[in-house]
């Protein structure tokens, strides 16, 4: 066995001479577990909301977007478009051309984007799950062409669940000069009609702005016959989804790039992965001063262990073996408490996924959801143990050192 972490061990759990070291020794163990607790906590719940916010997004992004590089569209007929998707990984392919537009209901109106998508996009995406109404996803009949309007947007226009009259759409021309005079000349007319339902992703982006509607009124409104915004794709299921993503762009070439879905939303994931590393930065500088407790502790340790210092060198010890055991011993300590703290850091979050112990407040009942949502991921409890230890062991290396030249 090692000789310096046995008397360490020792140390750590035989009874002092005086009973104010076992004390601050518990007290450093304590704060290390409640600071592990804490980073184990805080980073389960930024994760939970992370993972909430991509399932909501999951509802209406694709697996997959392929968009143009340089430019708003391009031709759907492109080879390079063409080849995408006939991929054999390739289960649903639908285009979609989307721009901003003016929308009029009544007296009100709306800046809105036209989202304009072929007629198994519902095949596509989740899109029916978040639907409300008494109608069904559709997007044209005959001559009408229906549009689905975010739940917000709604609101805004106060069009209800059914239109009583027809949603006006405005763009302006592609082309010529607009007259002053006439400034109505400058735009193209259509109207959209309603299947009887909203879509609701319940994120603003979407329900505050977004009309889905057939792609060929979204062409014909914006002057863009036989082009297309972006190619969405959804995977056959068990398709090795990073590799069918990698050929997907060594096909487009530097002339489309290839979005997952948090690629999409890549604004929206970025905060909130800079929100949650600076979560952590502010609570491993607490763990930092938990662990001055175990600078304290130590210190008094190798005051009270003097004399035993001489029968450990008179027993062959030499200096560099008994510093050791000091360093394993405010090493133990911060160990102890890393390992307390995310077990019982992952206790709290059991019962949060379970119970929902800690709600909203009184906002509850307006979100989402009505608690605080947690998701454990394994790789972060390994980087908090890891951070907990290295925390620890950097803490007492210096001190130590100092206090068993003064003092030993």
């Amino acid at each position: 066995m090692n000789f310096p972490f046995f008397v360490a061990r020792r140390y750590l759990f035989s009874k002092k001479s005086t009973h104010a070291i076992n004390v601050i020794s518990g007290i450093s163990a304590v704060g290390v577990a409640v600071a592990t607790m804490a980073l184990v906590v805080t980073l389960s719940v930024f994760n939970g909301f992370h993972d909430l916010v991509a399932s909501l997004f999951t509802n209406i992004d694709p697996q997959l977007k392929v968009i143009p590089v340089k430019g708003k569209t391009a031709p759907a007929d492109d080879p390079l478009l063409t080849k995408i998707r006939q991929m054999p990984e390739v289960e649903v392919a639908t285009e979609t051309l989307q721009d901003m537009a003016l929308a009029t209901y009544g007296d009100r109106q709306a800046m809105v984007i036209i989202k304009g998508v072929e007629d198994n996009f519902d095949s596509l995406t989740h899109i029916k799950d978040i639907l409300l109404g008494n109608g069904t996803f559709e997007l044209h009949a005959a001559d009408l062409n229906y549009g689905i309007l975010g739940i917000r947007l709604a609101e805004i226009l106060q069009t209800g669940y059914t239109f009583r009259e027809s949603l006006k759409i405005f763009a302006p021309k592609r082309e010529g000069q607009l007259n002053m005079a006439n400034p109505e000349d400058g735009f193209v007319e259509d109207e959209l009609y309603s299947p009887g339902v909203l879509f609701m992703v319940k994120q603003s982006k979407y329900d505050k702005n977004h009309i889905i509607t057939s792609i060929a009124f979204a062409r014909n409104l914006f002057a863009q016959q036989g082009m297309l915004s972006s190619l969405d794709i959804r995977l056959k299921p068990g398709s090795d989804f990073e590799r069918v993503k990698s050929r997907m762009q060594q096909v487009a070439g530097d002339k489309y790039h290839v979005y997952d879905r948090f690629e999409q939303q890549e604004d929206t994931f970025k905060i909130m992965k800079i929100e949650k590393l600076m979560a952590y930065i502010f609570l491993t500088f607490i763990l930092m001063v938990a662990c001055f407790n175990i600078i304290g502790s130590i210190s008094m340790l190798i005051i009270d262990k003097k004399n035993d210092v001489v029968t450990l060198r008179n027993l062959g010890a030499n200096d560099k073996q008994i510093v050791r055991v000091f360093l394993f011993e405010g090493r133990m300590i911060s160990a102890i408490g890393a390992v307390v703290g995310i077990l019982v850091g992952l206790l709290l979050c059991w019962l949060q996924q379970e119970y929902g112990l800690v709600g909203l407040g009184q906002s509850s009942g307006s979100f989402v959801v009505d608690s605080y949502p947690v998701s454990v991921h394994p790789e972060d409890i390994v980087v908090i143990f890891i951070t907990v230890i290295a925390v620890g062991w950097i803490a007492v290396w210096y001190p130590v050192r100092y206090f068993a030249k003064r003092l030993l």
